[in-house]
C-alpha cells in the first residue's frame, strides 16, 4: 500500500535540479519532464521514479506476455521502457545487426519511490514507507542538494564515428526507392548510428545539457544500474486514460532560424511541403488502423492534422489520432497492437521492418521504442525515444541514432541533411 502526501512548493525549477541530483543515490531511475510545454492530453509536469522493489528484465521472446503477466502481479506503478525489438514478439522477424549497447530487449521496475510535480503541488507516493521518510525526503530536497560541478560531460577524448559513410547511406537510401518504386512499400524509416567508444559519461549530467538545449515535452532520464537513456523526445507514441487512447505521430521537419522572418517561413515551408504532408499522412493512415484493432466501431477519430508545432531545435509536423476502446481493455494488448510505433516503422508496417532490417547497420534497441509508465489501474503513457543518447557504463560505449521517413519523393542527400539537424544536439552535448 502506498502512502502518499502533497506539498506546496514555491521554486519548482530549483526542486527539479535538487530531485535530478537527489536520483543519483539510486540504481533505477526513470524521470519524465514535459518540461513546460501545455498539452491538452498532460498528466503531470514532471514524474520521479526510484529505487526497484521488483522489476522485469527479458528478451524480446514473448516479452509482451511477460510483461503483461508482471503488471498482473505487481498492481502498481511500473516504469521502463519496451525497446523497439519487441517488434520480433508482434511479428515473424529477427533482430540481427550490431549491438553495441547490449540494452535488456525490455526493462521495467516497480519504484518504493514516486514524487510527481504538477503546478506548485508535489505529490509523494512511497511503499513500504518507513516512519516520517516523505518529510525527511521532502525537507532534504527543499533545503538544496549538493550539485555534482563538473566542466565536462564526459572524461576522455570524444570522438564520434559513424556506422555508415555518407556514400554507404546514399546507396542504401537508393536501394530503399528502389523497393518503393517496386511497390514493396510505400514509407520506410532509415536510420543511422553515430558511437564513441571507450568514453566515461556522466549520465545525468549529459542528461541535463542535452534536455538544456531541446526542452523537449516528452522528455526522460533513465538509469538502469550501469546503463542509462538521456532523451529529448518531442514525440508520444501511445497514452490511456481510462477508455480514450491516443497517439501523437510525428512526420516532417524543418530547421530553427535565429531570424524571426526566415523561421515563420520554414514553419510555414514545412505545413505546405507536399512531401512532408504526404510522410505524415501514411503514418496517421497506419494509427488509425492500429487503435482499429481493439476500438469501438466508429470511435477512431483524426483530431488533428499535419500541424507545425515549435520547439527549439526544430519545427515538427504532429498529427493527433485518438479512439475510444472497451472498459476492460488490456493495456500491455493495446501496445502490443501498435507496436512498433508507425512513424519509426514506415508503412506497409511488416514489409517496411523487414526492408529496415535488411538496410540499416546497427541493432535499434531502445532507440526508437519507448519509454512510459502503467498506473495500477492500467492507464500508460509512453513516447517515442528518438534525439537520444544512450551509454552502456560498463562498456563505455555511447550511442545516438537519428533517421528520416524515405518516400517516393526523397532526394538521397536532403534526407542525409535532415538526419544531420536531428543529430546536431546530440552532437554538440557530447562534444562541449
Amino acid at each position: 500500500m502506498r502512502k502518499t502526501i502533497r506539498f506546496t512548493v514555491s521554486d519548482i525549477p530549483n526542486f527539479k535540479a535538487n530531485l535530478l541530483e537527489w536520483s543519483r543515490q539510486f540504481d533505477e531511475v526513470a524521470w519524465l519532464d514535459s518540461n513546460g510545454h501545455e498539452n491538452p492530453h498532460k498528466s503531470f509536469d514532471a514524474l520521479m521514479a526510484v529505487d526497484g522493489l521488483t522489476a522485469i528484465s527479458t528478451d524480446a521472446h514473448n516479452g509482451f506476455a511477460d510483461l503483461a503477466e508482471y503488471q498482473a502481479q505487481v498492481k502498481d506503478w511500473i516504469f521502463g521502457y519496451v525497446s523497439y525489438d519487441l517488434k520480433n514478439d508482434t511479428e515473424h522477424l529477427s533482430s540481427k545487426n550490431f549491438d553495441g549497447l547490449e540494452f535488456p530487449e525490455l526493462y521495467f521496475f516497480q519504484p518504493k519511490k514516486i514524487i510527481g510535480i504538477q503546478g506548485n503541488e508535489v505529490q509523494f507516493s512511497y511503499l513500504n514507507m518507513v516512519d516520517d521518510e516523505i518529510q525527511v525526503d521532502f525537507e532534504e530536497l527543499s533545503n538544496g542538494i549538493t550539485q555534482t560541478k563538473l566542466n565536462t560531460a564526459s572524461i576522455g577524448d570524444v570522438h564520434i564515428k559513424m556506422r555508415i559513410f555518407k556514400d554507404e547511406y546514399f546507396s542504401k537510401v537508393n536501394q530503399m526507392l528502389q523497393h518503393i518504386h517496386k511497390g514493396d512499400i510505400y514509407e520506410a524509416n532509415f536510420c543511422q548510428e553515430f558511437y564513441v567508444e571507450d568514453l566515461q559519461l556522466d549520465a545525468l549530467h549529459t542528461y541535463k545539457k542535452l534536455n538544456a538545449i531541446s526542452k523537449s515535452p516528452f522528455a526522460s532520464y533513465l538509469k538502469l544500474f550501469d546503463k542509462s537513456l538521456m532523451c529529448a523526445s518531442p514525440e508520444r507514441y501511445l497514452k490511456k486514460t481510462g477508455t480514450k487512447v491516443i497517439s501523437q505521430p510525428i512526420k516532417g521537419t524543418a530547421p530553427r532560424s535565429k531570424n524571426a522572418v526566415t523561421d515563420e517561413q520554414n514553419s510555414k515551408n514545412l505545413q505546405t511541403d507536399e512531401k512532408e504532408r504526404s510522410e505524415n499522412i501514411m503514418i496517421v493512415d497506419l494509427v488509425r488502423n492500429d487503435l482499429s484493432k481493439s476500438a469501438l466501431k466508429g470511435s477512431v477519430v483524426v483530431d488533428e492534422l499535419c500541424k507545425v508545432y515549435s520547439f527549439d531545435q526544430v519545427h515538427q509536423m504532429i498529427s493527433t489520432i485518438s479512439a475510444t476502446v472497451p472498459d476492460n481493455t488490456d493495456p500491455i494488448r493495446l501496445l502490443r497492437e501498435t507496436f512498433p510505433m508507425g512513424s519509426m516503422t514506415g508503412a506497409p508496417k511488416v514489409s517496411a521492418m523487414k526492408i529496415i532490417e535488411e538496410l540499416e547497420s546497427f541493432k535499434r534497441g531502445v532507440y526508437s521504442g519507448t519509454v512510459g509508465y502503467f498506473t495500477p489501474e492500467g492507464d500508460f503513457d509512453f513516447n517515442v525515444v528518438i534525439r537520444s543518447i544512450l551509454y552502456n557504463e560498463t562498456k563505455k560505449y555511447v550511442s545516438y541514432a537519428v533517421g528520416s521517413a524515405i518516400t517516393a519523393k526523397s532526394v538521397p542527400e536532403k534526407e542525409y541533411q535532415e538526419c544531420l539537424l536531428k543529430a546536431k544536439a546530440m552532437r554538440q552535448v557530447l562534444e562541449e
